[in-house]
């Protein structure tokens, strides 16, 4: 997007109308998943089942967290192909300090987390300093995120973690299991941070046009790097649940998930050549995405229909975007 005055559109429409547009959710996305609830309904007699409802809110937590952080990089027009890697890595780090150094079981949870943040901030940081694409140094720390967590664990998955912290993944207060309390939780902050906030505010005017984001005074660079390390720490968050879920530290977890974080956000509304970005559409994204595999488990359609499925709607779901885009132009 190129303008003779970058920084005019800015001026023109205010930063407030700027991200009620930017930010608000895309009616299509509801829509879309009212109608796969309805087709699944009458598929499966136990797809409206109170347990499978919670199943589905369970299964799509962790996508959904991961697609959380991915909407803010996405948005910026910047891309995050290591977050599954990511994911593994920092479960298997919270493992091995809850179960092998002897340490209270609580400082696996922001063991987790900072492991996940400091990859994300290298990530962000040689984007932003290193003039590398987003596409190739994700891609790199794919494979040395997932190559790391191999390395220390020797391959095998790391057993042995304290009950309180199984908790984390299995249990389940007042009926609903914590890891999708998180998932919700992580959702309302973000979303107030997405469209509340100056970083948020900021994350979607480099996505939009960056020349005119540093014509008024954004800090693209350190900005960046605050982006990728919230991509990295919500799939660090995403690691501990899913550690604490399979009472295991896996460095295997996390395979493909990237693909779906990506479908889950871009379905929900965001661009993905970035300037539009919306918290509730990835929320809406992800169930859509746990709603479609959930339901073709119970219809006992083969995984790799299911892989197949989730490539389909990932490029259907640009190409929509795409002819939006056009009419709105």
């Amino acid at each position: 997007m190129t303008d003779a005055n970058p920084a005019a559109p800015m001026r023109a429409q205010g930063l407030a109308a700027f991200m009620r547009e930017k930010s608000a959710l895309r009616l299509e996305s509801l829509i879309v998943l009212a109608l796969l609830v309805a087709v699944m309904s009458y598929a499966s007699p136990y797809f409206l089942t109170l347990a499978n409802i919670f199943n589905i809110v369970l299964a799509t937590s962790t996508i959904g967290i991961l697609a959380i952080g991915a909407t803010f990089v996405i948005g910026s027009a910047g891309i995050d192909l290591s977050v599954g890697s990511i994911m593994a890595f920092a479960g298997v780090v919270g493992a091995m300090v809850a179960a092998h150094l002897g340490l209270p079981w609580w400082l696996a949870v922001p063991a987790c987390l900072a492991a996940g943040a400091f990859a994300g901030w290298i990530n962000g940081l040689i984007v932003a300093y290193g003039g590398v694409p987003a596409f190739v140094v994700t891609l790199g720390m794919m494979g040395v995120a997932r190559g790391v967590a191999l390395l220390i664990t020797d391959g095998q998955a790391v057993y042995g973690l304290p009950e309180a912290l199984i908790w984390l993944g299995q249990g389940r207060p007042f009926g609903i299991p914590v890891p999708a309390i998180g998932f919700i939780v992580t959702a309302i902050i973000l979303h107030f941070v997405l469209t509340h906030t100056r970083f948020g505010r900021h994350t979607l005017v480099i996505g939009d046009n960056e020349h005119g984001a540093m014509a008024m005074g954004v800090p693209v660079r350190s900005l960046r790097i605050k982006i990728y390390a919230l991509s990295g720490l919500t799939a660090g968050l995403a690691g501990l649940f899913t550690m604490a879920r399979v009472n295991a530290g896996d460095p295997t977890a996390g395979m493909n998930f990237e693909l779906a974080a990506i479908t889950a956000s871009i379905i929900g509304g965001t661009h993905l050549f970035g300037g539009r970005a919306t918290i509730l559409g990835t929320v809406i994204g992800a169930l859509i995405m746990g709603v479609l595999q959930n339901g073709l488990n119970l219809l006992a359609i083969p995984s790799f229909w299911q892989q197949i499925s989730i490539g389909i709607v990932l490029v259907a779901a640009v190409w929509l975007d795409q002819l939006a885009k056009r009419g709105v132009e």
